[in-house]
């Protein structure tokens, strides 16, 4: 086949292609505030929130981030984000529920930041509501997943985005989601030996 040929089957190939995009792009009219659930073993779950977080703040909306298990405070997204203006940011954890040892310390953890996210969802200055790891506090039962959801359902605002991340979503909240992300592990440095390191880990 000839370099013409190659071009001109490219071409029809991408004209097919435009007109079922620009078919689907003219029926997906409504805009609303989204559901968005991080999950699955792979890491880039909560890289892919703060993902998120840059681009809302892009757009001159003002953000919440509320932090569940993690209780670092030497992370280079807490770095930046916190003192960018339109960031609402809170570390509710007391660390990874190995560490802590304490089943009813870490439900307590889980309650007072999950209470300071229906705060931040029902303002309704915040457009995007980042609740980090909340999927694990709910696999661990810290948190009632029906409470949660019957929340999420009932009282964000129709303009409010907010993102769950985590591994081990719940069925419930990948129910009612919009957009759903599953991070599979391939490969990691960790099980080569290789320690977290600032600027990819934390």
């Amino acid at each position: 086949m000839s370099e013409q040929d190659r071009d001109s089957r490219h071409n029809e190939r991408m004209a097919r292609k435009k007109a079922v995009v620009d078919e689907k792009i003219a029926t997906a009219q409504a805009e609303r505030g989204v559901l968005l659930v991080n999950t699955g073993n792979g890491k880039g779950k909560s890289s892919a929130g703060f993902g998120l977080v840059a681009r809302a703040l892009g757009h001159g909306m003002k953000v919440g981030v509320v932090q569940f298990i993690k209780g670092r405070s030497d992370t280079g997204e807490e770095a930046f984000f916190r003192n960018q203006p339109g960031v609402s940011w809170h570390v509710m954890g007391e660390g990874f529920t190995w560490e802590t040892q304490d089943r009813a310390r870490d439900i307590a953890a889980a309650r007072r930041g999950w209470d300071k996210a229906k705060e931040l969802i029902r303002d309704p200055e915040i457009r995007m509501v980042l609740l980090d790891e909340i999927n694990i506090a709910l696999r661990y039962e810290y948190l009632d997943v029906a409470e949660v959801v019957d929340f999420l359902q009932a009282e964000k605002p129709p303009m409010t985005h907010v993102v769950l991340t985590g591994r081990n979503a719940g069925a419930e909240l990948i129910e009612i989601a919009d957009l759903v992300t599953e991070m599979t592990a391939v490969k990691h440095p960790f099980r080569a030996g290789i320690k977290a390191q600032p600027g990819v880990e934390f």
